[in-house]
């Protein structure tokens, strides 16, 4: 075995064994039997709703994904692009290896259209920190509607301002190639982040909750931020471990909090499985079989 196949073992090893203690660590502080029956109480309806604006958002974060790759000089459709996205997102959430999906991505843009792997890298690198951008944004936002975390308001707005302002000069100057629609991709990014509030909005509906909004959105903004760390399998156990100390951080209701985390995730999981599709029908992108692991790995670097 090689060292990058083990180093990739271990990485998965790693990654289950986090998962498995975070959510043992969530599960040992709240009773399942209280999750079950929130949820067997719960109005589907909003549920469909979450999962439908989700969705919209996954679809505007793959316009966003191949506006980037125009900015390289790859032309691909939105189609053939949705269809790469989807199979990524199956990827990381239920193959979680050494690769990953932007890997497969990577690999079968590289190979069908010619272009170096490095720009690939590069342009799903920016598209990331986009979304990184707005999710701070968002995040310092919604600080000063929070008095409990007695944070001056001034702090996150000149945080905001003067970090966005740093961050903008910085992809101007060094990522040209990158951001020749700069605001576009940005405006999306924002976009993206905000739907997916909608989302958690739809479920703390659907639990029929009606208090105050705004610790429960922060917590999940935080775990978002803390899952996009690949330290755990599609960011389950971490996500759950945030909303269960922030709950006890806000005096709010545990089972409430844990229940919005693995509902979210249940949603994702949901959508990724349209991936699997593209698993049992390659020729769907083109392709006579889908490449395994180890083909990816023994490729040489461009």
């Amino acid at each position: 075995m090689t060292k990058q196949k083990l180093w990739g073992l271990t990485k998965l090893i790693l990654k289950i064994g986090i998962t498995l203690v975070s959510l043992y660590l969530v599960f040992s502080k709240v009773s399942i039997k209280d999750l079950k029956e929130a949820i067997t109480e719960s109005d589907p309806i909003f549920f469909i709703l979450a999962f439908i604006v989700f969705f919209i958002s996954q679809v505007i974060t793959s316009t966003r994904l191949n506006g980037i790759f125009k900015g390289v000089g790859l032309h691909i459709s939105e189609k053939y692009n949705f269809k790469l996205y989807l199979l990524g997102m199956f990827y990381n959430l239920f193959l979680p290896g050494g690769i990953g999906g932007d890997g497969y991505k990577i690999f079968f843009l590289r190979r069908k259209f010619h272009i170096k792997g490095r720009r690939l890298l590069m342009a799903i690198f920016f598209d990331r920190l986009s979304g990184l951008w707005a999710l701070c944004l968002i995040t310092a936002a919604l600080i000063i509607f929070i008095p409990q975390l007695q944070i001056p308001s001034w702090m996150p707005i000149a945080l905001v301002l003067s970090g966005t302002l740093i961050y903008f000069v910085v992809l101007k100057k060094f990522f040209a190639d990158y951001s020749q629609s700069l605001y576009l991709t940005h405006f999306k990014a924002l976009c993206v982040q905000s739907l997916q509030l909608i989302s958690a909005i739809c479920l703390l509906y659907a639990l029929h909750f009606d208090g105050k909004f705004s610790p429960y959105l922060f917590m999940f903004l935080v775990s978002s931020l803390v899952a996009i760390f690949p330290f755990t399998v599609g960011g389950l156990g971490a996500r759950e471990v945030v909303f269960l100390y922030g709950a006890d951080i806000f005096n709010l209701d545990p089972h409430l909090a844990v229940l919005i985390s693995l509902l979210y995730y249940f949603i994702a999981a949901l959508m990724s499985t349209l991936g699997t599709y593209f698993i049992f029908n390659p020729q769907a992108l083109g392709e006579k079989e889908l490449p395994q692991e180890s083909d990816i790995e023994e490729k040489e670097e461009d």
